[in-house]
């Protein structure tokens, strides 16, 4: 699957959850509802996968985990806040750097329309 077809598969997968639940829980429920839905449609993920740092050739745990790996190619990072924030864009790229993955996705379900929610961010 290429990264168009998993971004797409993901943000359907998250407008399916939103529409059930709406805006108004917890991050972690929000992301195992998600999590449930890509089992419904057959998808291959990760879920908190850890991510070290790798400094001048030393790893270092620091304790990094991506909410969820997509087909190993879409990191994405679920929220449920007020506002989505440049530390929050920062995040995700940072993962994405990190793993030497090329698209993420940031989706806030805290929002009254998923569309609003939803960050597709590229490397």
């Amino acid at each position: 699957m290429q990264d168009e077809e998993t971004t797409h598969l993901v943000i359907g997968a998250a407008l399916e959850v939103h529409r059930a639940l709406g805006p108004g829980l917890l991050e972690s429920a929000y992301q195992r509802c998600l999590c449930r839905e890509l089992e419904l449609r057959h998808a291959r993920f990760s879920r908190e996968l850890a991510l070290p740092v790798v400094y001048k050739g030393f790893q270092i745990d620091c304790s990094y985990r991506i909410d969820l790996l997509i087909e190993e190619v879409v990191v994405v990072e679920v929220k449920a806040v007020e506002t989505l924030l440049p530390i929050h864009v920062a995040q995700v790229l940072t993962y994405l750097r990190l793993g030497n993955w090329k698209v993420g996705l940031l989706i806030n379900f805290n929002v009254p329309v998923l569309t609003m929610g939803i960050r597709r961010l590229i490397l």
